[in-house]
């Protein structure tokens, strides 16, 4: 399959036209697009149930079916490493993002619907159940599955997933640059794109300064803890790097992830279990993207977010994120759903959330990409000189 124009260059490709055409299109040619976003955006709430029930439970399923000491040490330390990632994003945001979108909110009005087109028509599309119970859902029978460690539901629900990634791809993906196009053409239209633009150069570069800070943080500890250069480590490490920025996809990257991090000198049946099962379950970048650009899109509609709002979400994020599907724009994908059910992110919000982590989705993977090795050596450290089992990443794999 050949991809001559992807979607990182379409998604900047519909945003430029629709801040080009916005300010020279007729009244009806917004109507007729934000028609097209109301259905888009309806058809989308529809699907998070299943987007989080066809990523969580396999994930859970499969991490639970592991067995030793390897695989624990190395789930808590990605978690725990994801969490902090998130927690420094917020704490950061929370400090320069205020003071940097002040004056640039979208409610300049009572109403903040007031500079948005309306659609012609509404077609409803009501999810068969809401985030929260989907995601209560899916941990009660990923967990279960894990327990009782039966095949039948599991590689049901292993095909279900491959449904999902397959709807995602077919159906999501391609329509969302239309979707995208949608809304900044109404918001130029309203007067209202260059306060979102303007937001949108500051949390791109906050993003990535927080990447380079939190890649820093992980290769710092792990040089500690081997006794080795972290900058030499990052190095070596860059080849991964810059594969998944091409690939946006940590899955993908995998092959080079692994020659790279047996580089750095760690044990090799280490890099072999580790790399495949952090590509899976460790997304720090990913975390650090959504949090910053959700601080973003909830200050410019004038919302004012606090630790207490922040905090839980974050811990789900790095549950949520489990298994997220292999292709661009997995993570938000998965995310879509505890935005909307402890944030309280309107579809319009959603929509910009879409298009800001997608502008940042291959740093962000990147970032995922670059993190995996360091925290592969410091699990190689903490198992010391005891012998791992390759059948353990046999049955998680």
């Amino acid at each position: 399959m050949k991809k001559r124009f992807g979607l990182l260059p379409r998604i900047i490709a519909a945003i430029i036209l629709g801040v080009l055409l916005g300010n020279v299109v007729p009244e009806w040619f917004v109507r007729t697009f934000a028609t097209f976003n109301g259905i888009f955006g309806n058809f989308l709430n529809f699907a998070i149930p299943f987007i989080i029930i066809g990523f969580i439970v396999p994930g859970i399923a499969h991490l639970g079916k592991g067995a030793g000491k390897l695989l624990g040490i190395s789930t808590v330390i990605a978690y725990v490493s994801t969490i902090l990632a998130g927690l420094l994003a917020f704490f950061v945001g929370s400090v320069l993002l205020p003071s940097l979108v002040a004056g640039n909110t979208l409610q300049t009005a009572e109403n903040p619907e007031k500079f948005l087109q309306s659609a012609f028509f509404v077609v409803e599309m009501p999810p068969i159940m809401d985030v929260m119970s989907a995601l209560i859902l899916s941990f009660i029978i990923g967990v279960g599955i894990a327990s009782t460690k039966g095949d039948t539901l599991e590689k049901a629900f292993d095909e279900f997933q491959i449904i999902i990634e397959k709807f995602i791809n077919v159906a999501i993906i391609p329509l969302l640059p239309f979707h995208i196009f949608g809304i900044f053409m109404n918001m130029t239209f309203g007067g209202q794109v260059q306060n979102i633009l303007f937001v949108f150069a500051k949390v791109f570069v906050l993003v990535i300064v927080l990447h380079i800070t939190i890649l820093l943080f992980q290769y710092t500890v792990a040089g500690t803890l081997s006794r080795k250069n972290p900058f030499g480590l990052l190095k070596t490490m860059l080849p991964a790097y810059f594969t998944a920025m091409g690939t946006q996809s940590s899955s993908a990257t995998i092959p080079v992830t692994l020659q790279s991090v047996k580089k750095t000198g760690i044990r090799a049946k280490i890099g072999d279990f580790c790399i495949p099962l952090f590509a899976t379950i460790h997304l720090s970048g990913s975390t650090i993207t959504l949090v910053i650009c959700s601080l973003g899109v909830l200050l410019l509609n004038g919302g004012h977010p606090t630790f207490v709002s922040y905090f839980p979400f974050i811990l789900m994020l790095g549950v949520t994120m489990v298994a997220a599907p292999g292709v661009p724009g997995g993570a938000v994908m998965a995310a879509l759903g505890i935005m909307k059910s402890m944030l309280g992110f309107d579809q319009t919000m959603l929509s910009l959330m879409i298009a800001l982590y997608l502008a940042q989705d291959s740093f962000g993977t990147a970032t995922n990409v670059t993190g995996d090795g360091a925290l592969s050596m410091i699990v190689d450290r903490f198992m010391g000189k005891e012998k791992t089992t390759i059948e353990v990443q046999e049955e998680v794999i």
